[in-house]
């Protein structure tokens, strides 16, 4: 069905959203065209994350859960242990397929990219490398203007941006929105193989260490997916230079060993990168231009949710735009119906993350004792976020 309002979209950012969105773009027959300031596809680029339930029932929508899941491997569970390695929790997650209609997927974050980009290009949806935004031109009321460096320029009836966290779309289109706040948490990750690690194939276990959090995921073939989460006071001290392995290995000393056998056996430790979320903005459009995934509510990864947030903004904003031929009220329309969803969300994730690191000996033991009780909480806030469902046949109110 063609649109009367809304026949051209600029999108900027090639990652997970501006993907997922054009492809549903291209159903409703409005022509879309991906703008990407990298160079080129890079699929061993980044760690890894997870692609939840409802972000596979999206991706399912599309006719491209299968590619997707074929890059990746679905995820049976989740155990959660102490620093003495004791377990304290369980999320058992093999019967999701029947309890949420899909499973819990991990996958190498560039390998996701590379399927959704390969799969909206086969559909007639352009991509554009190497094209960095500078500017966002809203002076003609019937069109906006991308401008590029380099001096391209793209116009479209609207333009999404799809930028992620650090959005130059944000930063030129709504130049009042609050920046993303540092949490005070840092990331490492990498891939290892380390037959002798403790890890059951196909499981994800999760560690809170004495002075850090550990995360690592059995994968096929005998490879171990981890990452690592430690306090840091500011953005300076974390992006300070030093031997990342020997800082990993420092915070972990007197955690359950297997974690020093994994970062050790890691050829390359991937990060360091800095948390940071938006607890709220005051709106996500203006005018012709609306932001949405990371670039409007950027969630930290310690919900499990925001590349299935993305995915989910993309099919909504499409429906938006189906329903809706006035621009700015679709987007109006979008931002009501998400925002309560992925704000909840990005607020989990900070109190998720809150749990991570300790100051002290004390804090930790305190920490420790109410962890069985946080650990029920967030698993009754994860089976409610898997449990969302997006109806493509429903009409906007």
């Amino acid at each position: 069905m063609t649109q009367r309002g809304v026949r051209r979209v600029v999108l900027i950012g090639g990652g997970i959203a501006g993907p997922v969105l054009g492809m549903f773009l291209q159903r409703i027959g409005v022509e879309a065209t991906i703008f990407e300031a990298r160079a080129a596809p890079l699929e061993q680029e980044g760690a890894f994350l997870g692609v939840a339930p409802n972000g596979m029932n999206v991706l399912a929508e599309l006719g491209v859960a299968r590619a997707v899941q074929a890059r990746g491997a679905v995820c049976d569970g989740i155990r959660f242990e102490n620093a003495r390695g004791r377990g304290i929790g369980v999320i058992d997650q093999r019967d999701a397929a029947r309890r949420f209609g899909a499973g819990l997927v991990m996958i190498r974050r560039g390998a996701l990219h590379a399927a959704l980009a390969e799969e909206a290009a086969r559909r007639g949806v352009a991509i554009r490398y190497g094209m960095r935004l500078e500017g966002v031109d809203c002076s003609d009321p019937r069109e906006v203007v991308a401008r590029f460096e380099g001096g391209d320029e793209a116009r479209g009836d609207v333009l999404i941006g799809c930028d992620g966290v650090r959005s130059r779309t944000r930063a030129a289109a709504l130049p009042g929105a609050p920046a993303p706040g540092y949490t005070g948490l840092v990331d490492f990750g990498g891939f290892a193989r380390c037959p002798g690690a403790p890890l059951q194939p196909g499981w994800s276990v999760m560690v809170f260490g004495r002075r850090a959090f550990f995360g690592a995921f059995a994968a096929p073939e005998g490879e171990v997916w981890w990452f690592h989460n430690s306090g840091e006071p500011a953005p300076e001290g974390a992006a300070a230079p030093g031997p990342l392995r020997e800082r990993i290995l420092a915070l972990h000393e007197g955690d359950p060993g297997w974690i020093a056998d994994v970062v050790r056996a890691t050829p390359e430790v991937l990060g360091p990168w800095l948390l940071h979320d938006i607890l709220t903005m005051p709106r996500w459009h203006a005018g012709r231009v609306c932001l949405i995934g990371d670039a409007a509510h950027a969630a930290t990864p310690h919900a499990g949710q925001g590349a299935s947030l993305a995915m989910e903004d993309g099919m909504l904003l499409a429906r938006c735009l189906r329903d809706e031929p006035e621009p700015e009220r679709a987007f109006a329309a979008f931002e009501r119906l998400r925002r309560p969803r992925v704000e909840a969300i990005v607020r989990q994730a900070r109190r998720n993350g809150s749990r991570k690191a300790v100051s002290g000996p004390v804090a930790g033991w305190l920490r420790d004792r109410a962890l069985p009780l946080f650990l029920r909480i967030g698993a009754a806030a994860q089976e409610r976020a898997h449990a969302y469902r997006i109806d493509w046949e429903e009409r906007i109110a």
